[in-house]
């Protein structure tokens, strides 16, 4: 059932719960430093460059759930925080609010683990077609050149406005969308979720360009934090702009481009071995 209160009403109850939205802050940190951590530890010697093979789907999950947790959970601090306030309010019980905002989690979950099985799938079936056009020495730079292109282009677009807006907005979304229980916080977690992944696809859509492995560009990207500065929207053109320049530099120069491994070099070292 569909709850229908306003946004301002909701306002005070967030701010009446501070504690539970602080604790879940803390624990959605934690987690993000720890995944950091085994990504520093496990990857490390992963990344191959812009075509780094995505392995096994059982490993690729893993990884693409740490990666999640490492660069994504920390833009959400303020829905969870958001939510367990105004669940710490409609829930009577410590375990059952616990339960309440890990259903959320859960529902924002499913939909990048959607947008991941879909990337693995394209993957798999470019990589079984052995498109020879595809490999490095040919059209590799200007695949990689085209994603970041549309990546800047999608920044501008009206679509990832909206997005951008509702990630911004966890008060207003609650106060349009809030069901109860917790097969109603997994509706309003995969809902939100599908509109991060609206707001984030093509950046993440970089990660396989540039190399799914690489730390650095995990860096980077998790740094283009436009869902939670104070005026994040100022960011938008500037994000743009480092991907045109990014992508032009890979599609004319390859080999000079900063934040980018040569996967050529990983293939002499196969061959030889």
């Amino acid at each position: 059932m569909t709850m229908g209160f306003s946004a301002s009403a909701v306002a005070p109850l967030a701010f009446r719960h501070q504690r539970a939205a602080w604790a879940w802050s803390v624990s959605i940190l934690s987690m993000s430093l720890l995944a950091w951590f085994v990504a520093l530890l496990v990857m490390t010697d992963l990344d191959q460059g812009p075509g780094t093979p995505l392995h096994s789907l059982p490993l690729f999950l893993v990884g693409w759930v740490l990666m999640l947790t490492a660069m994504m959970l920390p833009s959400e601090l303020t829905y969870v925080g958001a939510f367990a306030a105004l669940v710490g309010e409609k829930s009577a019980g410590a375990t059952a609010r616990v339960q309440t905002v890990a259903c959320f989690i859960a529902g924002y979950a499913l939909a990048w683990l959607a947008y991941g099985l879909i990337a693995y799938v394209l993957d798999y079936a470019v990589r079984s077609a052995a498109f020879d056009f595809l490999v490095w020495y040919r059209a590799g730079p200007l695949m990689a050149a085209s994603v970041l292109f549309v990546a800047g282009l999608y920044q501008v677009s009206a679509l990832k406005h909206a997005c951008l807006n509702h990630c911004r907005s966890p008060l207003s979304f609650f106060a349009r969308h809030w069901h109860r229980g917790r097969k109603g916080a997994v509706r309003m977690g995969l809902r939100h979720g599908l509109a991060c992944v609206g707001c984030c696809w093509a950046l993440m859509a970089v990660m396989f360009a540039m190399g799914v492995m690489s730390l650095t560009w995990m860096a980077q990207l998790t740094l283009f934090v436009e869902k939670i500065v104070p005026r994040g929207h100022a960011l938008t053109i500037p994000i743009a702009c480092f991907l045109w320049v990014m992508g032009l530099w890979v599609a004319v120069s390859p080999d000079t481009a900063p934040l980018l491994k040569d996967p050529l070099l990983f293939g002499a070292v196969m061959c030889r071995s």
